[in-house]
């Protein structure tokens, strides 16, 4: 018997049987099996990109330079990662033509892919731009509000993840909804970090980097935030992008 996705509820989506010759009631055993496997693979994928993450906070809140190539690692890793799932997504697709919730889970394994890419992208910019300043005869130092940044934003990934994860409406619309505070962190930042440029024109480069690295940290909170969104539609079937008020759950 094909495993059934944990925590998936009742609604299954229909799909083509066995032979392809039309539609059963009920999906066949390898759609239900290859399904379940890609799921599990993109939710590896997705916890590999969180701790990558991970450490390139680390190197840049903490100066953890040993950690570089690991995060570089993982960056090359996630690519080849995004297009095999993206890949084994398309066959599932057009080979067993699921319905109803079923369609919903590779519709947001196909949009989430990409988002969790670009966050193992962002990760490895942040790690080699914290690597290149620290190098720096006289490197500016790391605000605390930078850290700040840094740990909230880590914490919004960790917390989108552990929401598509467990399929967790709720917890996605709480990470939705902490996107405007890290937002106003990242303006608040942004403003600091001119002044001291203004002071110090002498560490042009270092402040523009630290910009850099400012602007790459809130556009993870805003692949975090996409993510959270497809969570709210794969258990909910609602498209909340672009509304301002996220609704409440559908009744």
């Amino acid at each position: 018997m094909a495993a059934i996705e944990p925590g998936a509820g009742n609604e299954r989506g229909s799909s083509r049987t066995e032979s392809g010759k039309g539609h059963s009631s009920f999906p066949s055993r390898h759609a239900l099996r290859d399904q379940d496997v890609l799921w599990n693979e993109f939710l590896a994928m997705s916890e590999r990109v969180v701790n990558s993450l991970d450490k390139g906070i680390q190197v840049l809140c903490e100066g953890r330079l040993d950690l570089v190539a690991e995060v570089k690692d993982e960056e090359e890793e996630s690519d080849r990662r995004e297009v095999h799932i993206e890949q084994e997504c398309l066959r599932v697709l057009a080979l067993y033509e699921p319905v109803a919730s079923d369609l919903r889970r590779l519709a947001t394994i196909l949009k989430v892919n990409r988002d969790w890419e670009r966050i193992a992208d962002l990760a490895a910019r942040i790690a080699r731009r914290a690597r290149k300043l620290a190098k720096k005869p006289n490197p500016a130092p790391i605000p605390e509000a930078m850290s700040i940044l840094a740990r909230d934003v880590l914490l919004q990934v960790r917390a989108a993840y552990e929401s598509l994860r467990d399929r967790d409406a709720q917890k996605a619309r709480g990470v939705i909804a902490g996107d405007q505070p890290i937002d106003q962190q990242y303006r608040r930042l942004r403003n600091e970090l001119k002044e001291e440029l203004r002071l110090q024109p002498d560490r042009l480069n270092s402040w523009l980097q630290l910009m850099s690295t400012a602007r790459n940290l809130e556009r993870i909170a805003d692949h975090a935030t996409g993510i959270a969104q497809m969570v709210v539609y794969l258990q909910e079937g609602s498209i909340i992008r672009h509304i301002r008020e996220v609704p409440p759950p559908a009744q």
